[in-house]
């Protein structure tokens, strides 16, 4: 019987999940990018919880940070969001940087966040436009208590993530894991 290409990812991630963890890393080193295709995204989301399940099988905890509608909570903060409306271009997007950076930093202080969770950050898509995955992986990498996890919906190829497969690529040192591993 052959896997459809989520449970292809959700075998790979769970062989990885496995294996045992470097403690020594550095914060960029504790990056996992679960790459996959941004027409499966609502099937991925669907299967969430197998990669819950690996990751609690391989004796790590597990925290969810779904960032999917951080842009519009952060924008329902701005006392000024109705002239924003009317001129974009005067949105200080740094704020709403430090915002996301806030929200994921926010799930490693949680209770029970140690060397041995896993926080999974899911719908970086949404950055798309205000801000790159890049820039919010740096913002938090040095406070990584265990391993970051992030739901890309886009493509590796040649040490080279592209975010919806729309935008100049960028090379960055996170373990990539896809569903054409072996």
């Amino acid at each position: 019987m052959s896997m459809n290409r989520i449970e292809r990812l959700i075998h790979n991630y769970d062989r990885y999940v496995s294996l045992p963890w470097d403690r020594s890393l550095s914060g960029a080193q504790k990056v996992w990018f679960v790459v996959y295709d941004k027409t499966d995204e609502r099937r991925l989301r669907a299967c969430l919880g197998e990669f819950e399940l690996a990751t609690k099988k391989a004796n790590h905890g597990w925290a969810l940070c779904d960032i999917t509608n951080a842009f519009p909570e952060w924008m329902s903060t701005m006392e000024y969001k109705e002239e924003y409306f009317k001129a974009p271009e005067d949105l200080n997007l740094d704020d709403f940087e430090e915002y996301c950076a806030r929200k994921v930093q926010s799930t490693f202080n949680l209770r029970g966040m140690d060397q041995d969770t896993v926080v999974a950050v899911l719908g970086v898509a949404c950055l798309f436009g205000f801000m790159k995955v890049s820039t919010l992986v740096h913002a938090v990498k040095n406070q990584i208590p265990g391993r970051l996890v992030v739901f890309f919906p886009g493509e590796y190829e040649n040490n080279t993530y592209r975010l919806l497969d729309a935008r100049d690529g960028w090379n960055y040192m996170a373990v990539p894991i896809t569903y054409h591993e072996e």
